[in-house]
């Protein structure tokens, strides 16, 4: 399995697009998020994975850096079913509230031939906190994160070996999700900035974490593999080698800053 990253960056930024990545193998693509706009649709070219292979997608909350791209992507698909009926249908998931609105913003916004693929092609299904879903032939479990702005969920995908990857929405960690996360192989956790630049940034203000303060929890976890992302952009040409060395003064395990279309092997 291998992740791309599609976008890296916060709400924000200029030179990056936000934060949304697809997991894939030999039994398909996972997408999740779909970033704040029709650059994802871009982004999904550059990276090589046609629209046309994607049929599961997550969608964690309703922020707009998250959701916005996610109706461009139905817009495009619902499209494609106009033109060739017999494609396989598509999974959109997400808990109740974000997909409520997913479904609202588009029947308001997109053609009604396009909608009308609505349940009949499109799908929207509800996950609940600690429910499983089987998605591209893996066991996911989906988990709330005890937002403190907006509902959002998160999910630990299992491999069969016992070895797993959690992904803890865009929010500093809550210890509810310990369960989840704690021993992951590799954990997706946001970073909105360095610790040394927090005056500058004020990460604490707007609900975020720094790079020093992932980096210990996932020491204090027991992760292997940490991945940030969901940060900001003014450091965006050092980036990768700012965040690298502060975060490895407090985490033992292997630290990734991706960048767009980084490409990371992950089992």
């Amino acid at each position: 399995m291998k992740l791309t990253m599609l976008g890296t960056g916060n709400a924000l930024v200029y030179h990056c697009y936000n934060t949304c990545f697809v997991l894939s193998d030999e039994q398909g693509h996972f997408m999740v998020d779909g970033g704040g706009g029709s650059a994802v649709l871009v982004q999904l070219k550059k990276a090589g994975i046609p629209l046309k292979d994607i049929h599961d997608i997550f969608v964690t909350h309703k922020h707009v850096d998250h959701l916005l791209g996610v109706i461009w992507l139905v817009r495009v698909i619902c499209h494609g079913y106009n033109s060739n009926p017999d494609r396989p249908d598509t999974r959109i998931y997400g808990h109740d509230e974000v997909l409520g609105l997913v479904r609202e913003i588009s029947e308001k916004l997109l053609t009604k031939k396009e909608t009308a693929w609505f349940d009949k092609k499109m799908h929207f299904i509800e996950v609940t906190d600690g429910e499983e879903r089987e998605i591209i032939g893996h066991r996911i479990c989906f988990f709330d994160i005890q937002s403190t702005k907006a509902k959002q969920f998160g999910f630990t995908l299992y491999m069969e070996d016992g070895r797993k990857l959690t992904c803890c929405g865009d929010e500093p960690f809550n210890e509810y999700a310990r369960e989840y996360a704690k021993d992951s192989d590799w954990l997706l956790h946001e970073a909105f900035c360095l610790y040394s630049q927090a005056d500058r940034f004020q990460p604490y203000e707007k609900h975020h974490s720094t790079v020093k303060d992932a980096c210990m929890l996932a020491e204090d976890l027991g992760v292997k593999n940490l991945l940030l992302y969901h940060t900001e952009d003014a450091n965006f040409d050092r980036r990768q080698e700012l965040y690298t060395r502060e975060g490895e003064e407090y985490f033992s395990g292997n630290l990734l800053v991706p960048y767009d279309l980084d490409e990371i092997e992950l089992f």
